[in-house]
């Protein structure tokens, strides 16, 4: 049997002005897919793995990898799309296997991943089976799922089992093509967001993910519960808690999605973060600074949500103390980049760093010395995406008062990641804090080097009631519904002949 694999990731910040453009993302293709994938922690590299283990035949196509941020550029959009499609259409593979996040827009459309899958569906016709592995934080539509076989999420916040839920896909698809699984979903959906408390370790999230691995365990008919708690940032029409039950020719799936659904909203009251202030956080980093560093999650300008990245707000707070502490943090600011590069190492610079992309925002002026100036190149550690190449483009930090490594950044970082840091020259056990933008992933890839702090900072990229204008979407809180309604749709794939 033969797999086509391919990958094209994005969460888009429909509230980040900066448009994502081609050159911001990483792409892989052929041969070079297959190898970078062998070593990496991704869901593409499960289905990979899994895929060649059960002696598959695996037609590697495109990979397309870039940090979240604004709207990705449409004709680079299209032009993924045609690559995909067009080999898609040459090899005529006997089944397809996707890693997409599942919360990708473009600068022309909303939901990019429905418009990929139906036109990927409609380029091969109805007899080849098509499997996505999505981020549990995907914008899950009736036009992903009318398109595919299969979709299955990671189960995990912070994403630890992305390995895994490529592995899943790749089985299901094996399965459909062996006559052992003929699959149903069902969707069903709830107009609201999780405003906090989205972690699936504890609290309301865990209880939820308790009760659906409850109901797969008991039913020998359901081979995946994907629930999936949409990107805050997407703008489009119909976005909400979504639980998608995928069984084997069995249309009762939605007498288990409902309840798993209507469980998000009975719960809402409870979705709730315990976030400190820069203030505060500043303060538990002085009192334990003979400890291993504490890591802040600059939660309102976090990457990983879509945030531009060019937030001073916790560098200006250090400054302002007069307790020496010292720290890393990094700033996307192209502009203070190209002015450190044309000074050169060791050199003072005196700069207006960040503040210019995100609305509202103002540039800081700093002075400092250059200490390291670097491509940007640089492969991640893991787990969560260990292995993946990564990209800040030309990168420079600059030593601030002697005490404070300031990472400026061309393109927005993955820092949730230590190889962010340490590839530029940053000694994380020196540092009293690390600034990541990040809010959950970093917890697994900083894990033994810092301890976590969660903190309330301002930017675009954490949800606050009011705080955002939505021109499409309507979901509690931030509009008033009262009179619930659970949107339940099947979706059944009578398409392949018993083999």
């Amino acid at each position: 049997m033969s797999i086509l694999v391919a990958r094209l990731w994005h969460e888009s910040n429909g509230f980040n002005p900066k448009v994502t453009m081609g050159g911001d993302f990483q792409i892989l293709k052929d041969e070079a897919l297959l190898k970078t994938a062998a070593s990496s922690g991704s869901t593409l590299s499960g289905m990979i793995a899994q895929l060649q283990l059960r002696n598959a035949r695996v037609i590697a196509s495109i990979s397309a990898i870039a940090a979240p941020g604004g709207p990705v550029d449409h004709a680079f959009y299209e032009k993924i799309k045609a690559r995909l499609i067009a080999d898609a259409v040459l090899h005529k593979p006997d089944a397809i296997a996707l890693e997409l996040h599942g919360a990708m827009a473009t600068t022309q459309l909303d939901d990019a991943e429905g418009d990929l899958l139906t036109s990927l569906r409609a380029s091969v016709g109805s007899r080849t089976p098509i499997g996505i592995g999505l981020d549990l934080h995907a914008h899950v539509t009736p036009a992903m799922l009318e398109a595919v076989d299969i979709c299955i999420a990671c189960k995990e916040n912070p994403h630890s089992d992305v390995v895994e839920c490529g592995h899943k896909v790749a089985d299901c698809l094996l399965a459909v093509l062996e006559g052992n699984l003929r699959p149903v979903m069902t969707m069903a959906k709830v107009p609201m967001i999780l405003p906090g408390a989205a972690e699936t370790a504890s609290g309301p999230l865990f209880e939820i993910h308790e009760e659906a691995r409850r109901l797969s365990d008991v039913d020998d008919a359901i081979w995946d519960i994907s629930l999936f708690n949409v990107f805050r940032y997407a703008d489009d029409t119909d976005i909400g808690q979504a639980a998608v039950v995928l069984t084997n020719d069995n249309s009762l799936s939605g007498e288990v999605a409902t309840p798993l659904a209507q469980a998000f909203w009975r719960e809402r009251d409870r979705f709730k973060d315990d976030l400190v202030s820069i203030d505060e956080a500043l303060s538990r980093v002085a009192a334990r600074r003979d400890q291993r560093p504490l890591v802040l999650a600059d939660m309102g300008d976090r990457v990983l949500a879509g945030a531009p990245g060019d937030s001073t707000a916790i560098l200006q707070a250090s400054l302002q103390r007069a307790d020496g502490l010292r720290g890393a943090i990094p700033v996307t600011d192209p502009e203070s980049v190209k002015v450190a590069f044309e000074a050169g190492i060791d050199q003072p610079v005196s700069l207006q760093i960040g503040g210019k992309i995100t609305p509202h925002f103002q540039p800081l002026s700093v002075r400092g010395r250059v200490i390291h100036l670097s491509d940007g190149d640089f492969v991640l550690a893991g787990p969560f995406q260990g292995g993946e190449p990564s990209a800040l483009g030309p990168t420079a930090t600059i030593l601030v008062d002697e005490r404070l490594h300031v990472v400026i950044t061309t393109k927005p970082a993955f820092s949730h990641d230590p190889a962010v840091f340490t590839s530029q020259g940053v000694d994380i056990g020196s540092q009293d804090f690390i600034v990541v933008k990040s809010g959950y992933h970093f917890k697994l890839n900083f894990a033994g080097l810092a301890i976590p702090l969660l903190v309330r900072s301002p930017g675009v990229g954490y949800y606050t009631k009011g705080s955002l204008v939505y021109r499409n979407a309507r979901f509690w809180p931030e509009h008033d519904i009262t009179d619930l309604t659970v949107m339940t749709q099947a979706f059944r794939r009578d398409r392949f002949p018993s083999h």
